[in-house]
């Protein structure tokens, strides 16, 4: 066996011995241990690694017991002769005959949404020390500990044996029950558990509604600037999507409502502007849904997070009509990583939806479900809101005195809480070129043509967000980045 096959790290964040077993499985699946040949005996690999030599013994056994090594007696440990069985040889694979048979993709394809207006984000956005990006966390403000607790006690012996089965369409009852008793009422929601639905983020939710409500015959309403990915959705499979727009306010709750089956609205903290619509404006915005009869979908992205009063209660909390579906998300204060959100509605509705569904993933993963559950039930989202309000408040703070101090001639929506400052440059600004040039700097922002319905949007809107960049980080940014704007005026 090739020594170079085996190389531990200390510094890996992975014990020596999980890292062991790793390296030998991906090995002997890649075809570099034939099976049925011997492994290094358990002295002589401690030797060569330098690790202590019943580190080893437990690796070994442990791929003993996966099938991977079988043990002899006086002899060692050997490649198993069938762990390969059932696998196609790479070599017994015929070889391609090119593509001149295969189909021509492009004329099948009946959208393609990858050529859409999108929000792009570069992956690496860690890696640079002025990420005013949105929608991410800030690593260091991450529960670890609490939702360890809460994976561990999902992974116990009873929870596994509750949530391994297949649950076909249904939700983790706990976790229902949690949004129903927990998470709805701080909006002012009431909702039986049967007018719930677990979604995949809310952008599962969006696209669940879009393909049960949607049609050839169908005009849906969306905020001009808002949510492109909402936007993107729905044209996939409304007739007629139509910008509506946006003041001070939020959605203005005017007659252009009237040619609407359906309106999408952000009023927490509208997309991309974060302005909060006002009491005063719901009310307008429900009257009118009864009297040119559409229905509202209501995305209450970041409802959690208002620096400046106590949080305006939700559409949903207004509605005495039915005509408000609520999508809600534990994107932006749990981890947008987990996936997780849900969608409030009649119960007839939310029975197509899951019935949809089950047709698409059948149930998010429901070890997740009860992960979440159990953190929600022992105070921890609490807690973490909790927290997160204060930090996010002081960078929100830190943030908007920056602007003003080194970015005086730009222009902000007035707003009250979110996780983002909607910026309007000067006239002759190009978001698009300050970014990249940001970019060289270090500094990430998100230019604001994207969020615009328009095909000729204005160029010099951006987005910052101050989620995930540490407060320290805010003004020396905001101060490198206004000399660029200067420069490129």
């Amino acid at each position: 066996m090739r020594e170079q096959l085996f190389h531990l790290s200390p510094e890996s964040g992975t014990s020596l011995q999980s890292q062991l077993r790793e390296m030998m499985v991906r090995a002997i699946l890649g075809g570099h241990i034939l099976p049925g040949s011997a492994v290094p005996s358990c002295r002589q690999l401690a030797k060569q690694l330098g690790v202590a030599r019943n580190t080893v013994v437990l690796a070994y056994q442990h791929l003993v017991d996966e099938g991977y090594l079988v043990a002899r007696e006086r002899s060692g440990y050997y490649v198993n002769q069938d762990i390969l069985a059932g696998r196609v040889s790479a070599d017994a694979a015929e070889p391609r005959s090119g593509d001149m048979f295969a189909p021509e993709w492009s004329e099948r394809l009946r959208t393609t949404p990858s050529h859409w207006r999108q929000i792009v984000k570069p992956k690496d956005w860690l890696e640079y020390p002025y990420p005013f990006i949105y929608g991410q966390c800030d690593l260091a403000l991450f529960p670890v500990a609490d939702w360890r607790e809460c994976s561990r006690r999902a992974l116990s012996v009873g929870a596994i044996r509750g949530w391994a089965r297949d649950s076909v369409d249904s939700d983790d009852p706990e976790l229902l029950e949690q949004i129903h008793t927990r998470l709805l009422p701080r909006r002012g929601v009431w909702a039986s558990p049967d007018e719930i639905l677990i979604t995949v983020g809310a952008q599962h939710a969006l696209y669940l509604l879009a393909s049960l409500l949607f049609g050839d015959d169908t005009a849906v309403g969306i905020e001009d600037p808002g949510y492109v990915d909402a936007r993107t959705i729905f044209r996939m499979t409304a007739a007629r999507v139509i910008g509506l727009p946006v003041d001070e306010s939020g959605l203005a709750a005017d007659e252009k409502l009237d040619a609407c089956d359906y309106v999408y609205v952000t009023p927490s903290h509208q997309s991309p502007t974060t302005v909060t619509m006002p009491l005063e404006r719901r009310h307008q915005l429900l009257a009118r849904s009864v009297d040119s009869d559409f229905v509202i979908i209501e995305d209450d992205y970041e409802s959690e997070f208002n620096f400046m009063g106590q949080p305006t209660p939700a559409l949903k909390s207004l509605d005495h009509s039915n005509r408000v579906v609520y999508v809600g998300s534990l994107s932006k204060t749990l981890a947008p990583g987990l996936r997780l959100g849900y969608m409030v509605g009649p119960k007839e509705l939310i029975d197509e939806a899951r019935a949809l569904r089950r047709l698409m993933l059948r149930h998010p993963p429901a070890n997740n479900e009860r992960a979440v559950a159990l953190f929600l039930s022992l105070g921890h989202h609490d807690s973490l809101v909790r927290r997160l309000s204060h930090a996010y408040k002081e960078r929100w703070q830190v943030m908007g005195e920056a602007l003003a101090r080194h970015l005086p001639e730009s222009a902000r929506m007035p707003a009250f809480g979110g996780t983002s400052y909607w910026v309007k440059g000067p006239a002759d600004l190009d978001a698009r070129v300050l970014s990249e040039r940001a970019a060289d700097r270090g500094i990430l922002i998100e230019p604001g043509d994207v969020f615009f319905f328009s095909d000729d949007p204005p160029r010099n809107f951006f987005r910052m967000g101050f989620s995930s960049i540490p407060v320290d980080r805010i003004e020396p940014g905001i101060e490198i980045l206004a000399g660029i704007v200067h420069d490129l005026a």
